[in-house]
């Protein structure tokens, strides 16, 4: 493909897919139809090239996000994040669904459950996004992030509501297990 028909077809792909999210919304699909969706989307890999969406500096920890999609209101939100090697999060929910697939690069997903005093963790699993295996999380899920490999990963995160307008967010830095790596 022409890199300068990139930005046309990928805009179209896009809104391609959130009209058939729309639609298994509607129908009650459920969050697997629409995880089948983005990893379907994030399989294109030439409508993402990674000089459209650099990741930070090499050497730099950390991620840059580009927002592909939004709706007028805050619903389906789509980005695209461009992380470095070896960048992690604490544990933190959304407070909304959210689906996410690879383009490349391996993220390192740790699921904990909060423990009965509200304040602590347990790690239940771990789950590698890598390109064609995704991962949803409710809105109560709690999760953390390691990027694996040498390389930037590129993932696409789909958002039930715009990531900027969830007020509720928790991160949980001093509810880590004894046994997690940091």
């Amino acid at each position: 493909m022409n890199d300068s028909a990139i930005p046309a077809a990928r805009e179209a792909a896009v809104a391609a897919m959130i009209d058939r999210i729309r639609s298994i919304e509607v129908q009650n699909g459920g969050l697997d139809a629409i995880l089948a969706e983005l990893v379907g989307l994030a399989a294109q890999a030439s409508l993402f090239p990674a000089i459209h969406f650099p990741a930070p500096p090499p050497g730099i920890s950390g991620a840059r996000r580009y927002v592909l999609s939004e709706d007028a209101d805050h619903r389906f939100q789509l980005s695209l994040n461009a992380t470095n090697p070896r960048t992690e999060t604490v544990p933190h929910d959304h407070t909304t669904w959210v689906a996410i697939a690879a383009i490349e690069g391996q993220e390192l997903n740790r699921i904990y459950a909060l423990q009965d005093d509200e304040i602590s963790l347990r790690l239940e699993h771990e789950v590698v996004v890598e390109p064609g295996h995704g991962l949803v999380l409710m809105p109560n899920d709690i999760h953390s992030i390691r990027i694996l490999g040498n390389r930037p990963a590129r993932h696409l995160h789909l958002y039930g509501v715009a990531l900027e307008h969830l007020t509720e967010r928790r991160t949980f830095a001093a509810a880590l297990p004894t046994d997690e790596p940091t």
